[in-house]
């Protein structure tokens, strides 16, 4: 019995709440003289009910906005990321577009090539083994290209062709540390042998003369000299340093290769082997960019 009586008191208090709000429509309505004191004492009744629903359902409420802003600031978010990849995608390309264009127009520019003729050929892959340092390029046997060849860029030597198929090359680049290349320093004539040490690594130099004078920003250019697999005149590098070894009549020479061979996109094989009677270029008449 007494659990009816609880249950029986919220439905009172919810239909005496009816009527009085019905009260108050009818009599706003006919726009008696008491309504406002009646509306105000009415507010008075309901506040603390407004207010207790207001803090009752203030967590929902407040839990449907954080998951409005939540899925709205995740939605942003992932819009933004989205925007900030295809900037990088587009300033990726941007940098192979201009590194693309450099690279052909400097192979225009061959003026140390004198007569050789050339296949120009594109770099379509990185090394293909962990023991040397190489690059395989697009053109092979069926463009003309042989074993042995000299390959060269905008700014000077790159390396030689190791091995040919019919449609691909792959060549060794003079910074490897199985590649060496005879050099003449301008304008001193001095000889030496230039050797790779490793990806971006100066080249070491093995001076004929030891007491030679080399010093820093002397260039270095393919000696040319009998039995050389390059032909003579190809800038190989800057000298970066010249320091007398310690105990010994002798030069420790590094020489920084004029070519990135890191940041290739085309280049030119010189059809030309140590056989062949192509008219040499005197070092002396090519030009190196600083």
């Amino acid at each position: 019995m007494a659990v009816s009586r609880r249950s029986a008191r919220p439905r009172f208090t919810l239909v005496l709440l009816i009527l009085a709000s019905l009260t108050l429509i009818t009599i706003d309505l006919r726009g008696g003289a008491s309504v406002p004191k009646v509306r105000g004492k009415a507010r008075d009744v309901f506040a603390p009910i407004q207010s207790a629903v207001s803090s009752a359902t203030r967590p929902v409420t407040d839990f449907f906005h954080g998951a409005f802003q939540y899925r709205q600031l995740k939605d942003d978010n992932a819009r933004l990321r989205a925007q900030l990849a295809t900037a990088r995608a587009q300033q990726i390309q941007d940098q192979y577009l201009l590194q693309t264009n450099k690279d052909l127009t400097d192979l225009l520019k061959l003026d140390f090539i004198g007569d050789i003729p050339t296949v120009a050929s594109r770099v379509i892959a990185g090394s293909e083994s962990n023991f040397q340092l190489t690059i395989v390029i697009d053109r092979g046997s069926g463009a003309g290209v042989l074993k042995g060849m000299p390959v060269v860029a905008g700014g000077g030597l790159v390396g030689r062709v190791i091995a040919v198929a019919d449609h691909q090359s792959t060549v060794l680049l003079l910074t490897d540390p199985s590649a060496s290349v005879g050099v003449q320093f301008a304008p001193s004539n001095a000889l030496g042998v230039a050797t790779g040490q490793g990806s971006g690594h100066p080249l070491a130099i093995t001076l004929v003369d030891p007491n030679a004078v080399t010093p820093p920003g002397t260039v270095a250019y393919s000696s040319g000299l009998a039995g050389s697999p390059y032909p003579r005149g190809i800038p190989v590098g800057k000298v970066a340093s010249d320091t007398p070894a310690v105990g010994v009549r002798s030069h420790v020479v590094t020489v920084t290769p004029v070519v990135d061979v890191n940041q290739l996109s085309y280049v030119d094989v010189l059809v030309w082997t140590a056989q062949s009677s192509a008219i040499p270029v005197a070092p002396t008449s090519t030009t190196v960019a600083p």
